[in-house]
Formats: C-alpha cells, structure tokens, sequence
C-alpha cells in the first residue's frame, strides 16, 4: 500500500490522477476478452437482443459444442500452430544471424546492409509484386510458402543487433583467446547473453504468426491449409449469409454471434497462456535492446 501521508499535496493529486488514469486504461483493456468470453457462453437469442454486456445471459455452452464438432476447426487449429511454431523457429534462424553480422564492426559496408534493414521497415515492393513472386517461387497453396515467405522482419532484426551491440567485447575476446571461431562465439557467447532480447523476438513472431490472416487468405486456396483467423472469417461469411440459419435465430441456442466469440475465445487461450512465460523477458528485452551504449 502507498503511505499517501510522505507525498506533498501536488505529489498526492499527482498519484490519484494517475491510479484513475491506469484503472481506466485496465478496465477498457480487459473489458473486450470478459465481453467476448460471456457472448460465447450465452444463448443465441439473448446475443441476437444485444443483452450481453459483462456476464453471461442465459448461460450454455452449445456454441462451443458447435465449434468443437466442426473437422475444419481443428484442422485449422493444427495448421496455426505449425503455421506459428514454425515460421516463429524459421524466422529466429534468420534474424538471429542476421543481427549478429550486422553488429559486427567488421563487416564489409556494415553502414549500407544497415541502412538496407532499415529500408524494409517503410518501403515494400507492394502487394502485387510480392504475390506474383510467390507464384513464380512456386509457394501458393503451401506450408512453406507461409512460413518462409514472412521469415525476417527489419525491426526485429535492428532490435536484436543493438542488443548485441550492448553485450561488452570482452567476452567475446576471452572466447577467442580460448581458440573459438565466429558461430562459436555467436552460439555460445552472444545467444546465451540474449535471452531476454531473443524471448522478446520471439514473442513478436508468435503473436504475428498466430493472428496472421491478409497472406494467409491470399495465398491458400485449400480449405486443408488454412489458419484459425482465415476459418473465423470463413464462418463469419458464411453464417451471417445463411438464410435458413438465420431464420431460425429465434430458437436456436447459439447464433453466428456465439459461434464466432467462441472461436476467437479458442484462438486466444494460448497466446494467453505462453505469454506469461515469456513477459519476464518482454520488458527487459524492450529496453536492453533498444539503447545503444
């Protein structure tokens, strides 16, 4: 607890406006998973209505008896997580490398593949162009094709270099004087010195891949192949266009409403759950990484 009665009477005002402003800010953040949550627990009617607010109306669990019955769903499900566990281990196999090379005081025009990193972040070939590369790599409609295609991202790569920027030469002259060559001073001086910056990369390319949609609609054609997020927008389409579903609304125990809040309730339990393995590193990560000594 704050003893409030060592603050001043500018510090004191200072302090509540500031508990206001975070219960505020805590409040509108959790409000839409606790609305989500209780529009999928209950009755299609009652969602229909727009009855739901904070807790459950007419509580049942026939929407996720819908969703879980459904093969596309947990095809789907698989496919995230091959889609994410992956391209997230594709995209460390790059970045990681990448970011030791580009920190190396060495390397060959280290200013211009700096300033080319860099470039990616607001400047793409667009939308088109990227397609019709895909195509002629032959990865349409493929599992590689979604993991590889989005494997190295300019910010994550700039993150982790200026991490390993901030890691002293020292060790890395110690490693030598004991003969290691450059992969072993990367993979046994510098990755383990950057778990907190490698876990935060990570994270970023779990919770890209996981919620990733645009592409993955695009360039998958089989039903098979599709993520979670393309199947929620799939059921999405197709039940709000149902008209003998949507006729029987009325009596039905769950709606499209339901359905679709239980499937984003499936998709979000675990990023729930492996982020607060990961967040004691988040910060650390953010911060280390993003100073340059």
């Amino acid at each position: 607890m704050i003893n409030m009665n060592l603050y001043s009477r500018g510090d004191k005002l200072f302090v509540i406006v500031n508990m206001v402003l975070i219960g505020l800010f805590t409040i509108s953040t959790l409000y839409p998973f606790i609305y989500i949550a209780s529009l999928s627990l209950s009755t299609g009617f009652e969602a229909r209505a727009g009855n739901v607010i904070m807790t459950p109306v007419g509580f049942t669990i026939e929407a996720y008896k819908q969703v879980l019955s459904e093969p596309l769903f947990w095809s789907s499900y698989m496919n995230t997580f091959i889609y994410t566990i992956g391209g997230t281990l594709m995209s460390l196999a790059f970045i990681i490398p990448g970011a030791y090379a580009l920190s190396r005081p060495q390397l060959y025009g280290r200013r211009f593949w700096n300033l080319m990193v860099a470039f990616t972040m607001w400047f793409n070939a667009g939308l088109i162009p990227f397609f019709l590369n895909m195509r002629d790599l032959g990865l349409l409609d493929s599992y590689f094709g979604i993991i590889i295609g989005f494997a190295v991202n300019g910010f994550n790569i700039i993150l982790l270099r200026n991490f390993f920027e901030g890691i002293p030469q020292s060790f890395e002259e110690a490693a030598r004087m004991d003969g290691a060559n450059e992969f072993q001073v990367l993979w046994k001086v510098y990755v383990p010195l950057s778990k907190p910056a490698i876990a935060t990369v990570a994270l970023f390319c779990i919770v890209s891949r996981w919620n990733g949609f645009f592409w993955a609609m695009v360039l998958l054609q089989d039903e098979e192949k599709i993520p979670l997020q393309v199947y929620l927008r799939k059921v999405i389409a197709e039940l709000s266009d149902d008209e003998e579903f949507a006729t029987s609304l009325l009596t039905a125990a769950y709606s499209f409403e339901t359905v679709s809040a239980a499937i984003i309730v499936c998709s979000i339990v675990p990023i729930l759950l492996i982020y607060p393995f990961l967040q004691k590193y988040f910060s650390k990560g953010i911060l280390l990484g993003g100073v340059k000594e």
